[in-house]
Formats: C-alpha cells, sequence, structure tokens
C-alpha cells in the first residue's frame, strides 16, 4: 500500500525554461496603450508650448499686405524678444502708443540711434538706402519724410501697404515696452497657412 506522501505529484520549474509566450492580441493592446500615452502627452505638452507661448491674433485693416490680409488669422511669439533683440524686418504687434487699448501690426524699419528719412519712397536708415522687396510697387508711397532720429530704447516701424498704413510717419517710433510679440504663423485662411519668415531689410 502506497503511502499518501507518494501520491502527491509536484510541478518544478526546470531552470532555464522558457516561460510561456505572450498572445499577439496582449501585445498589441499593450504597443496601442503605449502610443496613446504618448501621443496625449505630446498632445499636451503643444497645448502648452501654444498657450504659454503663442497667441493668436486676427488681423484688422491692410496696412500689412501683400504679406498679411484682412482678417487674417496669425499667431504671435510672446516670448522672443525676452530672448533675442528685435531686428529690422521683423514684423511686431505692439500697443498703440495713442490708444493703448488697441493693437497694431508693423514692420520694424529703424533702430534706436538709427536715423531714418524717406526720399521719393525709398527708405534711407543712417544714410543708406534699403531694400525691401516685401513693399510691392502699387503699394509705394512717393512722398518724403524726415530725417528723424530714432530714440533709444524705441523702433520706427511702418506697414508694408506704404499708402494705406498709419504708422511712426504719423504717431512716431514705438517704444519697445509696448511692443509684445512677433508675427510667426499664419493658420486662416488656408490658402495663407505657413510660416511667416521675416525678410530683412537690408542695405544695398
Amino acid at each position: 500500500m502506497q503511502s499518501t506522501d507518494e501520491k502527491k505529484i509536484s510541478i518544478t520549474e526546470t531552470p532555464g525554461m522558457p516561460a510561456p509566450a505572450s498572445s499577439p492580441v496582449h501585445s498589441l493592446r499593450n504597443e496601442i496603450r503605449v502610443w496613446t500615452r504618448d501621443l496625449l502627452i505630446a498632445i499636451g505638452l503643444a497645448l502648452v508650448i501654444i498657450v504659454f507661448l503663442y497667441q493668436p491674433v486676427k488681423v484688422e485693416g491692410t496696412s500689412m499686405a501683400p504679406l498679411l490680409s484682412d482678417q487674417e488669422r496669425i499667431f504671435i511669439n510672446k516670448f522672443v524678444y525676452r530672448f533675442e533683440p528685435i531686428e529690422r524686418g521683423d514684423v511686431v504687434v505692439f500697443w498703440y502708443p495713442l490708444d493703448r487699448s488697441k493693437s497694431f501690426i508693423k514692420r520694424v524699419i529703424g533702430l534706436p540711434g538709427e536715423t531714418v528719412e524717406i526720399r521719393h519712397g525709398v527708405v534711407y536708415v543712417d544714410g543708406q538706402s534699403i531694400a525691401e522687396p516685401y513693399v510691392p510697387p502699387q503699394y509705394e508711397d512717393m512722398s518724403d519724410y524726415g530725417p528723424v532720429r530714432v530714440p533709444s530704447d524705441t523702433y520706427f516701424v511702418m506697414g508694408d501697404h506704404r499708402i494705406s498704413s498709419n504708422d511712426s510717419r504719423v504717431f512716431g517710433p514705438v517704444s519697445n515696452r509696448y511692443i509684445y510679440g512677433r508675427a510667426v504663423f499664419a493658420y486662416w485662411p488656408v490658402d495663407h497657412f505657413g510660416s511667416l519668415s521675416t525678410t530683412e531689410a537690408k542695405t544695398k
């Protein structure tokens, strides 16, 4: 007669024996879960960047045509000038000096300490004409202006549509403390979708 202990069967896993393989369905679910998590993290980071670094702005008027049209929607970078200087050719958004409840968008033409003059529609900075490929011939204003010296910590700004722009020729240079962003990207209408790359006004 066999003892009860002899009837017991013990199963011991042999060292080195591979574990049962996961099913393909289980592996696919894990992969989908990982991809979903990474996608949500990426979307969250993108939203944070957009909310804190960029601001949507609606353009009103045609003073920056043909670069920007009336009612066009763009993003401006609100923090760029904390890390780099304002440069000639930048398209900037600022509080209107005569009414800070309004915002204007113009292009930087003259930097602090420079002398700006316009002769027959040609812009001169410190006596040298600057190239302005962003101003089409039909938008040129052939009148004269200046010369005026741009005070320290201010910028001389003008619209690309010279014959219909209310700019520094009217209200004077803009203090840097009024400038709060640079235009970087257009998103509406869809045919204008894309980066608003700055065209520098270089000396001829």
